[in-house]
């Protein structure tokens, strides 16, 4: 079986590709990045046995894919990223993540691919209790662009349901550390201000509040659970490691960098609700979750010991 992975240069694109010969049936794995963001480094010493095919395609492209044929699966992390500073660029974002999503889409039809596809918890955005997949779409309150475009995608799979096998997986904020680390989320962020001695900026009303995170290990758990039983249901699963609170995250930091400081901003992202996402519906599928976001978060802050 031949996997095609897109975005396999960003965060969570350049782990799996690093880990993808531990996926049963994987047989040669097309990988696809534009190169925008200039992760050159992310392909470095990359390991033979992941039989790797690397192409520069701009997904944006509707006929990008054209030469690439007999893929069994794809997984699809093509886009751009980074809800806070998605305000700023909102129409560029739009644009970039519905036509890479629409491209990939008509690719998994036409050479009847199936399809795993990451959306984001903070679909769920404004709450104030525990919510699920069944959460109702007028309760669900991106605080975002880039939320707000991720819950777009989910309805333009669901719409193709009849015609494509997918799973879509709400990931968690994403912990851990890959060839292809990005520190705009939350901890990686947090780690990174801490190792070069720099204040943690923290929302006013963050501190006591908790959100869901995912570490790198669990994600990958996601993705070879998937197509090792094939489990594509047409439906959407939520995928995390565990909901903590800022001051949770921060205390774990703390025990590998004991001076840091704390300092309380303003954001557009302000009137966000402490929540809980559950993972019981996955749970009930037979995959659980819960990597230690304590050891994603040495790690990260290893990377920078010497600084």
């Amino acid at each position: 079986m031949n996997l095609l992975i897109t975005g396999c240069c960003g965060h969570i694109g350049s782990y799996l590709v690093e880990n993808v010969h531990k996926i049963k049936g994987i047989k040669k794995t097309f990988i696809v990045d534009s190169l925008e963001s200039n992760t050159f480094y992310s392909l470095f010493n990359s390991k033979k046995k992941n039989n790797l095919t690397f192409l520069i395609k701009d997904l944006k492209d509707p006929k990008s894919l054209n030469e690439v044929q007999g893929v069994d699966y794809v997984i699809h992390l093509a886009s751009m990223t980074n809800a806070e500073k998605s305000f700023g660029k909102k129409s560029r974002m739009y644009m970039n993540n519905i036509k890479c999503l629409k491209t990939v889409i008509n690719f998994c039809k036409k050479e009847k691919a199936k399809l795993i596809h990451i959306s984001s918890t903070s679909v769920y955005g404004k709450q104030a209790k525990i919510v699920d997949e069944n959460c109702e779409e007028k309760y669900l309150k991106p605080q975002s662009p880039y939320a707000d475009i991720k819950l777009i995608e989910e309805k333009m799979l669901q719409k193709e349901s009849k015609l494509l096998k997918y799973s879509t997986f709400r990931f968690g904020t994403i912990a851990g550390v890959s060839k292809g680390i990005r520190f705009h989320t939350a901890v990686n962020k947090f780690c990174f201000n801490a190792a070069i001695n720099k204040d943690i900026n923290v929302y006013k009303t963050a501190l006591n509040q908790y959100r869901p995170y995912l570490s790198l290990r669990d994600a990958f758990k996601v993705f070879k659970f998937t197509i090792e039983n094939d489990f594509f249901k047409n439906d959407i699963f939520n995928a995390l490691s565990g909901n903590f609170t800022v001051n949770q995250i921060v205390k774990r930091i703390k025990k590998y960098k004991k001076k840091i400081r704390i300092k309380l901003v303003s954001s557009v992202i302000m009137n966000q609700l402490s929540y809980h996402v559950s993972q019981k519906k996955l749970n009930n599928e037979g995959l659980f979750l819960n990597s230690d976001i304590e050891k994603d978060i040495k790690e990260t802050i290893k990377l920078l010991k010497n600084i």
